[in-house]
Formats: structure tokens, C-alpha cells, sequence
């Protein structure tokens, strides 16, 4: 008996919170019930190629906020695969959260004052900034004071309208649910541009370079957060650590490298100081 008590007081000790081992999330955390129930449910687009996009064939979500996504699930879950992916539109972000419909939201998320009052959101973990993206064949427009007159596509919900708005008081905007609407409609030149992050504008013209191109003259600088529910600091705070995390160890250059970093795009601007 005295050998079985023995065995049976190594393997109590093998797990995770096994002879007296501090749990790493206090009881009735968020990240607890994310540990306990296996699987981390995350917001994120599908239309943005580089960022967060649904591929039509295999239907594995690619680009920089999959790959964030998918580390905080390794760190809380034990594996990246343990994820489930819900699209999220920018105008249902702050919705999505508020009903419990998903964890956080990683999707081009800029933090502004405004969404603050709603979201909890992390510090920075992306810096972008907004450009226009055009025809190739149209010289009328390099720069965001061309865009009088001229009509603009962009997202409902995206902070690129208000900065329209202030910055090309004389375009027409065209405001609609996702940026894939505004592709075709450049294309046939229903609209003359589509305005919102470089770096989502960049997978955009990646997708048909010899049709458009990114007029690349940046006119706004967007922070990216995580979105988590507002009541839910402790959550924050422990992403917060990941983030820094990252940026100290070199995941988050490798997440860029192979998703962004693809189209020959540099990190300089787009990383955060490490703190």
C-alpha cells in the first residue's frame, strides 16, 4: 500500500496545480474559464489579407492578428490549435465583446478615446497608418488633398472615416460593412479610392498589383489593441504581459516576418517600443 500511496503522490504532483503549485489565474478568471474550457474564442476579420483573412479553399484564417491570436491561445490553452475564429465585422467589435460573444477582438482594432468608454483594450501591439489605395491607370490621386470630389470607399465603424471626414471635406464617402465591398467597386471605378491602413490596403493591392496601387503617402498614425470586455481589467493586464513578452523574445518579428513581412513590407514604424 505504502508503494501505491507513493505513486499515487508523484502523479497528483505531475499536474498543473499538483502539490501545492500556485494556479497562474486566480479562480473565476477570465483566463481560467479560457484554460478550463480548452478553447480561446477570438474576433477577427476575414477580409483582410495579411491581417485576418478566410482562405476560400482551405478555410484557415491567415495573417498578423491570426498569429497573435493564435499565441495567446498557446500560452493559455497549451496549444495554438486550440482557437476558434469568429468573424467580426468593424461595426459589431465592441457588440461582439459587450454580448460574450467572443474572448477579445484582434482586428485592426485602433484604439481611440471614444471605443475606450466601450473596451478594455491593451496597450499597442501594431502601429499603422492610413493611405489611399487606387487604380494604377489613375494619376488624379496621390495624395489625400486629390480627393476632392473624387468618391472614397471605407468600413463602417473604422476610425478612417472620421479622419476622412477632417482631412477630404470635399470626397463623397462611400461607408460599407467590409473592405472587400470597396475592391470591386475600384476596380469598375464606381469609387476612385478606398482609405484605411496601409498594411491592410498593401494585402488588398497584393492581391491584384498590376490592377491597383497604394499611393504610400501615409495620413494618420493607427494604434492596434487587443479588445477585451470593459469590466475585465485582470485580462488586460495579462495580455499585456504577453505583448511585451513578444516583442522582447522575437515572436512578434516572426509573426510579422511571415505574414506581413511577405510582401516585402519593413517593421519599422509598425512595431511598438519594447517596454
Amino acid at each position: 500500500m505504502s508503494a501505491l500511496r507513493a505513486l499515487l503522490a508523484v502523479l497528483v504532483c505531475l499536474l498543473p496545480a499538483g502539490c501545492g503549485a500556485a494556479d497562474p489565474f486566480p479562480e473565476g478568471s477570465t483566463m481560467a474559464r479560457i484554460r478550463d474550457r480548452g478553447v480561446l474564442i477570438v474576433g477577427i476579420k476575414f477580409d483582410q489579407p495579411m491581417f485576418g483573412y478566410k482562405d476560400p479553399g482551405t478555410g484557415r484564417i491567415t495573417g498578423f492578428d491570426a498569429e497573435m491570436a493564435r499565441l495567446v491561445a498557446k500560452d493559455l490553452t497549451g496549444s495554438e490549435r486550440n482557437i476558434r475564429f469568429v468573424e467580426t465585422v468593424s461595426r459589431e467589435r465592441e457588440n461582439f465583446l459587450a454580448q460574450q460573444v467572443v474572448d477579445l477582438v484582434i482586428a485592426t482594432y485602433s484604439i481611440t478615446p471614444a471605443r475606450a468608454q466601450r473596451v478594455n483594450f491593451t496597450d499597442p501591439y501594431y502601429y499603422a497608418g492610413q493611405d489611399l489605395l487606387v487604380r494604377a491607370s489613375d494619376t488624379r490621386v496621390d495624395d489625400v488633398s486629390d480627393l476632392d470630389g473624387k468618391t472614397v470607399c471605407t468600413a463602417t465603424g473604422s476610425t478612417s472615416v472620421d479622419r476622412l471626414r477632417e482631412k477630404a471635406p470635399g470626397a463623397k464617402l462611400e461607408v460599407v460593412d467590409g473592405y472587400s465591398i470597396c475592391v470591386p467597386a475600384l476596380v469598375s471605378g464606381r469609387v476612385d479610392a478606398i482609405s484605411t491602413d496601409d498594411t491592410i490596403l498593401l494585402g488588398l493591392q497584393a492581391e491584384q498589383p498590376d490592377t491597383l496601387r497604394l499611393v504610400g503617402e501615409p495620413f494618420g498614425r493607427e494604434p492596434y489593441g487587443m479588445g477585451v470586455r470593459k469590466q475585465d481589467p485582470a485580462f488586460r493586464d495579462y495580455l499585456n504581459g504577453l505583448i511585451a513578452r513578444w516583442l522582447a523574445d522575437g515572436q512578434w518579428d516572426r509573426a510579422y516576418r511571415d505574414t506581413i513581412g511577405v510582401s516585402g513590407a519593413t517593421s519599422d514604424s509598425s512595431k511598438p517600443p519594447n517596454r
